[in-house]
């Protein structure tokens, strides 16, 4: 929950993701060329900036679901010192490469 003036609150979104899209022609994509994070069925498609500024606010939880095992695993925003941010997932406690494995955006 989200905390407003006077005691009030707002509930966090939480929203699953099921594509992404990244730079254009890299071989090799790594979650620091993640450009945009969507749901085509739920009509929706973020920037990174976009769903770094609401992950970091508390306005939305982002998730993708392991089609093997049917868990979640979270989207973060990873920090390194020197470099942007970017999304990458996790499970438990655990920074993985799940969203790398999400089919391209339309």
């Amino acid at each position: 929950m989200v905390q407003l003036a006077q005691g009030m609150e707002l509930a966090m979104a939480d929203v699953q993701v099921t594509c992404i899209t990244t730079n254009a022609g890299l071989l090799v994509p790594m979650h620091e060329h993640i450009t945009h994070i969507g749901n085509p069925a739920a009509g929706w498609r973020w920037t990174k900036e976009q769903a770094i500024a609401s992950i970091d606010a508390k306005t939305n939880t982002f998730y993708i679901v392991d089609p093997a095992t049917g868990k979640r695993a979270y989207v973060g925003v990873y920090r390194v010192p020197g470099k942007q941010p970017w999304l990458q997932t996790y499970a438990d406690g655990i920074w993985n490469n799940n969203l790398l494995s999400l089919p391209r955006c339309p």
